[in-house]
């Protein structure tokens, strides 16, 4: 093979590589099924590691679940309150993901809301949901605690979700009962820590300085092998 196509053909499999990689750490996060933060005692939940095909599920304060083996899921079929708190997943090489705080009620009434972030634009549905009665029904709905709106169908809907939405929210049924508080999130971008700019130029950086040394050492070699750098040895001087 000419050495000028080897030295391109290795040139473009660092950049593949390094791109692959890069698109990889983009997907490293959690996220959980039902996609909301509240749920009912016994209900089941199921969490997944998106960008790694093994990971390990953490609970804050009882550690690595122990229900949940290594694996790119973990479902946990009955939830109790002790299992209410913040989550996370560590990949075989302990680089910790996003982490998730859900909420378990032995209450009648939850605030169904995104457990991931919602972008800066989309359209977000709130919606109360009553244990007791899941037909349609008028539920209040509260941000820090003051009252904003009402729906007879349970459910409102927050247009064009902008940062000045982001908050604590909860929701009354009357006769039921209120929810616990869950936190709406809002974003411009993905949240995942590798999306932030400081951290897309250190890979802009690192994907720079890799191509400079390769390409450095495929000059180096190819200098090596037309001959103009030759490899020399001292010569003693002889003893007369």
């Amino acid at each position: 093979m000419d050495f000028r196509a080897l030295c391109v053909k290795l040139m473009m499999s660092v950049i593949i590589l390094l791109c692959a990689h890069d698109q990889k750490s983009d997907a490293f996060s959690l996220h959980i099924l039902p996609n909301r933060l509240q749920f009912f005692e016994y209900e089941a939940v199921t969490f997944y590691c998106e960008g790694v095909v093994y990971c390990e599920f953490v609970h804050k304060v009882k550690g690595k679940i122990k229900t949940c083996p290594k694996g790119s899921s973990c479902t946990i079929t009955n939830v109790y309150l002790d299992d209410s708190g913040e989550y996370w997943y560590e990949n075989e090489e302990g680089i910790r993901s996003n982490s998730i705080n859900i909420s378990i009620t032995a209450g009648s009434v939850i605030l169904e809301s995104p457990a991931v972030p919602v972008i800066e634009g989309e359209d977000v549905t709130l919606s109360c949901r009553n244990k007791l009665t899941p037909s349609d029904f008028m539920a209040d709905f509260y941000k820090y605690g003051v009252h904003i709106r009402n729906n007879s169908t349970g459910s409102m809907t927050i247009h064009k979700v902008s940062k000045s939405d982001e908050g604590l929210y909860k929701c009354s049924i009357v006769g039921a009962g209120e929810s616990p508080e869950s936190w709406l999130s809002v974003t411009e971008t993905q949240t995942d820590p590798s999306s932030q700019p400081g951290c897309h130029i250190y890979l802009v950086l690192r994907t720079v300085f890799t191509i400079i040394m390769v390409a450095l050492l495929l000059l180096l070699v190819g200098l090596l092998h037309s001959g103009k750098i030759r490899a020399t040895t001292p010569k003693l001087n002889s003893i007369s």
